[in-house]
């Protein structure tokens, strides 16, 4: 028997959709799209805006913070100076508490007083009594001091005859008179400025310089040689105007003017001489010539330093005979002594010393007037000082 078998679903067809094709709907108007894209630029400018807004306030905020970190470091290192200036003035402080605590208090401070006061009153009655066993004040002493300077100036114008260094004490003992501004001065002044005007007078001696100036011509005497004779031939009209060698004309001419250029330095002959031909002298005569020049001139150096005028003239003339005796004015070694001689000649080494005693003997009356005037004024308030 044949079933009948019922259809299945897939076997079944879809029957076919009739599909209806529509036309496509029309666009909007131009109107209505430019009112879209207008609302849209519009909301993305205004979240531009909010963006920016937001970004400068979150800088500013950044700013700020940075403003107030600065501030608060400032004001920590502010805080740290006054930390450390704090601590200095403690340590300061305790220094200072130290240093009154080493301080004597007051009952030591009024005690110490007393016993300055004390020793005040002690030193001025040593005084006191010094004073009055001494008997001198400041201006005695330099009364004194000016009376020994006087001694002085007098042992040095006697003994040394030093003119510079009695004018100098002088005028010191003139500035202690001046000083003690006393009418009563006035002799003693007196005497002092006529004894000064004396010592300008005087020669200003330089022993030293001529002592000096003699040794120097000793060394140089040594040292002298006498100018030895030449011979030369003279015209015979014109005696002593040297004529102008005439070269040889032959060998044996040539062999004389040799020969006699050999001897001219032994003999010498002058036929129309006006002054003395000096023969030479031996090395032996011209040691002893130096010599005795040398020993008359340590002989002045001798006179110079004692200031005996007598011996030191005769030994400069000693010493110009020797050297007009024996060596030729010619030489102008000779001739340079010569002259340096007669100058030292000229000079002093001595002289008359004045008197200084008027000036001593005012000064020494002047002292005397003073101390006995002196003790008078000084008892009354040595009196009254006493305790």
């Amino acid at each position: 028997m044949s079933e009948t078998q019922a259809p299945r679903a897939d076997d079944v067809s879809p029957d076919p959709v009739v599909t209806s094709t529509s036309p496509p709907p029309p666009p909007p108007p131009v109107s209505a799209r430019r009112k879209g894209s207008g609302k849209t630029s519009g909301l993305a400018l205004l979240a531009l805006l909010v963006a920016a807004g937001g970004l400068g306030l979150g800088g500013w905020s950044v700013w700020q913070l940075q403003q107030v970190r600065q501030t608060e470091q400032a004001r920590a290192a502010q805080a740290e100076d006054l930390r450390s200036q704090l601590r200095q003035l403690e340590t300061r402080n305790q220094a200072l508490s130290a240093d009154l605590a080493r301080l004597p208090s007051a009952n030591e401070l009024e005690e110490r007083r007393r016993l300055l006061a004390t020793l005040q009153g002690d030193q001025q009655h040593l005084a006191e009594q010094f004073k009055e066993v001494v008997g001198q004040s400041r201006q005695a002493w330099r009364l004194t001091e000016a009376e020994h300077l006087l001694r002085m100036a007098t042992l040095r114008m006697v003994a040394l005859q030093d003119v510079p260094s009695a004018q100098n004490l002088l005028q010191g003992v003139d500035d202690i008179l001046k000083a003690q501004n006393d009418p009563a001065a006035f002799a003693a002044r007196q005497q002092l400025a006529n004894a000064q005007q004396t010592l300008r007078q005087l020669p200003d001696l330089d022993r030293t310089g001529q002592f000096v100036q003699l040794a120097s011509l000793r060394n140089q005497v040594q040292s002298l040689e006498p100018l030895p004779p030449r011979f030369s031939t003279t015209v015979a009209d014109q005696p002593g105007v040297e004529k102008a060698a005439v070269p040889p004309s032959n060998a044996l001419q040539q062999w004389w003017q040799d020969f006699r250029q050999r001897i001219s330095g032994y003999f010498r002959i002058d036929f129309s001489a006006d002054q003395p031909i000096r023969p030479l002298l031996a090395e032996e005569s011209l040691a002893q010539v130096r010599l005795a020049m040398s020993l008359a001139l340590e002989q002045a150096q001798w006179a110079v330093l004692n200031g005996n005028q007598e011996v030191y003239r005769l030994s400069i003339e000693q010493a110009e005979d020797v050297l007009a005796a024996h060596f030729n004015n010619q030489n102008p070694d000779s001739r340079a002594v010569k002259l340096r001689l007669q100058e030292l000649a000229e000079r002093p080494v001595t002289f008359e010393a004045p008197d200084l005693t008027p000036a001593l003997t005012a000064l020494q009356a002047y002292i005397a007037q003073r101390q006995q005037i002196q003790p008078n004024n000084a008892a009354g308030p040595a009196q009254e000082n006493r305790p």
